[in-house]
């Protein structure tokens, strides 16, 4: 079907597509649905498949025009977007549904003109990108940090045991709750209720924040109580502010099991239990401090790129489209749900537990998905720019070492990633290569001394 198009550049990424299809197409498509009907259709008097056509228009007119229409234009959009050549920008974003401008009519005597508005790929003109400077803090791996991660060790590697009958919740206990919100008359408020959620005690790892409501409860016990979140500071990072802010509410929880955990001494015997090829403690610490030292490389080359990243944003803008950016909020709303292991609905509940709703939830959100969106669409431009690509055997020296890591065979390994998986690791690899070429193209200047756990938790 040959169809003209013409792309006309509208607001935020935004494209109207028109389309002009040929009236001798869609005399086509409409003799071709008409020809299905003459063959299916049964009407009283006649025989199947001859039914003459202009008793079949009388009957089904308005029904054969518009199931030609669907199938022509369906038709003809599905030509025009299927087109290897039709240019990247002008092609719909994969989260964004075009939507008919106006309802198109079915007139035979003439060509047909309508128009699709949908969000295309923004443009990406990256500004400066090379001789640029930033500045991280620095921190190293103390004795301090050694002690905290064998108490860490100490917890992953102790035992669980019931506490005695009648003993009473406290910080460190591992507690099994059922919870919910309840209203005025004491109901349960919907979607709000969470069965036999575990966690440990004091440690803040439950949304609502109730330890403190809990510590002192005994297996079998329910308390009702009424808990008053404190005002946001207004100095949260965008989408980080605190749930429930502001809020007083009302809370069932019903403790059903209570355990404790009983740690192993800090000995040689510990450090064998971690891994057999530790012999003494002193193995173990120094295992942990390579492994800190490790983790603090990696984060402060995270930092630098950072640092960069920012600097070549404020100097490259970017349109971003709508649905772009929803989509962005909708995977961080969802990431966080299944952190908590909560539904979306009950996400959306806890997020809107203010008074908001969704337009106020994505407002929050929205200034950090934007940055986010920004950063990768310029280094997505530069890896393009720069013709950054991963070699086969790049990726085989890739997939060797994550073997070697894993105790696995190359084999095992590219089996068990697939080829889609393989895909997003070689996308990795790229951007890995373009992180190389931006440090190596840039200055980053070592600024104050900073703890480690500072460092590590630097948002910069």
């Amino acid at each position: 079907m040959p169809v003209s198009k013409e792309i006309t550049r509208l607001e935020k990424s935004n494209v109207r597509l028109s389309l002009t299809i040929p009236k001798e197409d869609l005399v086509s498509g409409y003799r071709d649905v008409l020809g299905d009907y003459t063959k299916n259709v049964q009407i009283p008097g006649f025989r199947k498949g001859k039914v003459p056509a202009n008793v079949l228009e009388r009957k089904f007119g308005e029904a054969l025009r518009g199931e030609a229409l669907g199938k022509i234009l369906e038709k003809a959009i599905e030509e025009v977007f299927d087109d290897e050549n039709m240019p990247r920008d002008e092609k719909p974003l994969a989260y964004s549904q075009p939507k008919m401008e106006d309802e198109p009519k079915l007139d035979l005597e003439k060509d047909l003109t309508f128009s699709l508005v949908y969000d295309v790929m923004p443009t990406v003109s990256v500004g400066q990108w090379k001789g640029l400077e930033a500045e991280v803090p620095e921190a190293q791996v103390g004795d301090e940090d050694i002690a905290r991660e064998l108490e860490a060790v100490r917890e992953r590697n102790s035992f669980v045991l019931d506490r005695d009958d009648g003993a009473k919740a406290q910080n460190d206990d591992i507690v099994t709750v059922t919870y919910c919100e309840i209203d005025e008359s004491g109901a349960p408020v919907p979607d709000s209720q969470r069965d036999d959620f575990t966690y440990t005690l004091g440690k803040g790892q439950n949304a609502y924040m109730f330890d403190d409501e809990i510590a002192g409860m005994a297996k079998g016990e329910t308390r009702e109580f009424a808990k008053t979140y404190p005002e946001a500071s207004g100095e949260e990072p965008a989408g980080e502010r605190p749930f429930f802010a502001g809020r007083t509410m009302k809370l069932r929880v019903t403790l059903t099991a209570l355990k404790e955990r009983k740690l192993p001494d800090l000995d040689d015997e510990l450090a064998q239990d971690v891994d057999e090829k530790f012999k003494t403690l002193d193995d173990l610490r120094k295992n942990i401090r390579e492994r800190l030292e490790s983790s603090l490389e990696a984060r402060v080359r995270e930092l630098r790129i950072n640092g960069l990243m920012e600097k070549i944003r404020e100097n490259t803008p970017v349109v971003l489209p709508e649905s772009m950016i929803r989509a962005e909020i909708g995977g961080r709303i969802g990431a966080l749900g299944r952190n908590f292991g909560m539904q979306p609905d009950a996400v959306m509940r806890m997020l809107t537990s203010d008074g908001g709703n969704l337009a106020d939830v994505e407002a929050s959100w929205r200034p950090g998905a934007e940055k986010s969106l920004h950063a990768s669409l310029i280094i997505d431009a530069l890896i393009e720019e720069q013709k950054i690509e991963v070699s086969d055997d790049e990726l085989k020296l890739e997939l060797e070492k994550l073997a070697a890591d894993s105790g696995s065979s190359e084999e095992e390994v590219r089996e068990r990633y697939g080829e889609e998986q393989l895909g997003y690791l070689k996308e990795s690899l790229k951007e890995r290569k373009f992180f190389d070429l931006l440090l190596a193209e840039n200055t980053v200047k070592t600024g104050s001394r900073v703890s480690y756990l500072d460092l590590m938790a630097n948002n910069g």
